[in-house]
């Protein structure tokens, strides 16, 4: 089975690692969806543009989707037309279908072949008693101008007692995508740098972000890595870090559309990857360094795809990491208050393909001084009294687990103790360690403090990660940084005990 995601499996990349320049136009920190969506648009405005990518092009989270291109983002307009009113609803609709258009356009006017298709999007019940909730949505979304309707049934083998159907919505191959807007962004005088992180940003004139490769000054900076490594917008504070689990193998059968469970968030898709046609079945979220065996989470989702699909192969599994916001509006634009040339696209709640993408329209026109009438709704600095609720709960449990992971960590065994494949955190004299001995009998510890505020980290026996309960960073077990918040690698422990 292939650890990595059917996208990235799937889609070479040429190498991108060079030196960084000295100065740009324009600093774009992060080449997913949004980060270079963003610098494409702003390339063909003429900026001159340096995108810079800890990792490669499209292996983060946007290369760990299920690639649903869709303004039909769960049971998410009638919420919205209840919290925030019709027109509301209707400007965040018409945002997402025009990203989604955007996609399409660009695509057929620029050659890219990333397997893009037209497909109907379902989000259905098998609940009796959730007939009236889908009615309501579909009503809602037709309101908010959405080509949206109430049906009976699906057409994939669930017991569906009714669904929401979004016509002539989108799938397609986002690494092939983000590849091909990589090229279109060099094209056009722009830099992609990979293998750089960048760790601060100097609030200047100009600006300089600081990295692992040196400083470099810009105009205007825009943080589109995911979840924001700047704590001066206290994003940390106001998003909700999740993994979804992802199987994929080849299709059985043929399936049209994508289909979503309101209840249980089971996701389904069929998708053309490596000349071959597959099944890609997402599902199984939790909360990022929740203390659980995820390998039985993924056994799960894998049986639920073989009883109703018939995947019984599965040769790719994976995991996505999505961040969602009090209000499920992304959050957009100035990244503080006091911002000027400063901003941030963060919290697409799973739905990052058009969310990014209408994040980088967006970014494009505030970047630019162009007035956007969707800045108010995406504004990263709003206040709402409805969210109140939210930010409380999201707190709390980073107050449960910065009391309590403390107190189950006292009690945790020595390292000695631990058998091949298994981790442990545990106090050692005044440090708390991490410590996990692979497969061959080698221990691997590392400081159990997540080097963005402390907490203490928790262990991933399916990614062999240790991923921080409250904000969401994740390292590898050498201490790497794998995702933010988190800037640092975890301190190695010098004085292993075997």
């Amino acid at each position: 089975m292939d650890s990595r995601s059917l996208w990235v499996a799937t889609a070479q990349a040429p190498d991108r690692s060079a030196a960084l320049p000295s100065k740009a136009d324009v600093v774009v920190l992060g080449a997913g969806i949004a980060g270079l969506t963003t610098a494409y648009l702003l390339a063909e405005a003429g900026r001159t543009v340096t995108v810079i990518e800890a990792d490669r092009v499209a292996a983060g989270v946007s290369g760990h989707t299920t690639a649903k291109l869709t303004s039909q983002h769960g049971l998410r307009y009638d919420q919205l037309t209840r919290s925030k009113g019709r027109a509301a609803a209707a400007s965040y609709g018409a945002s997402q279908l025009a990203a989604l258009e955007w996609v399409l356009r660009v695509a057929a006017e620029q050659g890219i072949e990333c397997a893009l298709e037209r497909v109907d999007s379902y989000v259905y019940s098998t609940r009796p008693d959730q007939r009236d909730t889908l009615r309501a949505e579909a009503e809602a979304a037709l309101n908010a101008g959405l080509p949206a309707s109430y049906v009976d049934m699906v057409d994939i083998p669930v017991s569906a007692v009714g669904a929401v159907r979004f016509a002539d919505q989108a799938q397609f191959h986002p690494r092939q995508w983000l590849l091909g807007l990589a090229a279109l962004v060099e094209s056009r005088g722009g830099r992609i740098v990979e293998g750089v992180r960048a760790t601060n940003v100097t609030e200047a004139n100009p600006m300089r972000v600081h990295t692992t490769a040196g400083t470099i000054q810009a105009e205007a900076v825009v943080v589109t890595t995911h979840y924001p490594i700047l704590d001066r917008g206290v994003f940390f504070a106001r998003l909700e870090p999740t993994r979804d689990l992802v199987v994929a193998g080849p299709a059985p059968k043929e399936v049209t559309g994508t289909y979503l469970d309101a209840d249980t968030h089971y996701s389904v898709r069929a998708a053309t990857a490596g000349g071959r046609r597959y099944f890609v079945v997402g599902g199984e979220a939790y909360r990022v360094g929740a203390r659980l065996d995820v390998n039985a989470k993924y056994e799960k989702l894998a049986e639920w795809a073989a009883t109703h699909l018939g995947l019984t192969s599965i040769t790719h599994r994976w995991s996505a990491h999505d961040m969602s916001t009090l209000d499920g509006v992304p959050y957009v634009g100035r990244y503080h208050p006091g911002a000027k040339r400063l901003f941030v696209a963060t919290g697409f709640g799973q739905w990052g393909m058009t969310g990014g993408t209408a994040a980088g329209l967006l970014l494009r026109d505030l970047v630019l001084g162009e007035k956007n009438d969707l800045a108010s709704l995406y504004d990263p600095n709003r206040v709402s009294l409805r969210s109140v609720p939210s930010f409380v709960s999201a707190n709390a449990t980073v107050a449960k687990h910065l009391a309590g992971d403390h107190a189950r960590a006292l009690r945790s065994a020595d390292a000695s103790t631990l058998e091949p494949g298994s981790a442990r955190v545990a106090r050692r004299g005044a440090a708390m360690v991490a410590s996990y001995r692979d497969e061959t009998g080698e221990l691997h510890e590392v400081s159990a403090r997540c080097t963005h505020l402390g907490c203490l980290v928790a262990f991933n026996n399916a990614e062999r990660s240790w991923d921080c309960p409250c904000h969401g960073s994740r390292f590898g077990v050498d201490g790497s940084v794998l995702q933010g918040p988190a800037v640092r690698p975890l301190k190695k422990i010098t004085d292993e005990k075997s």
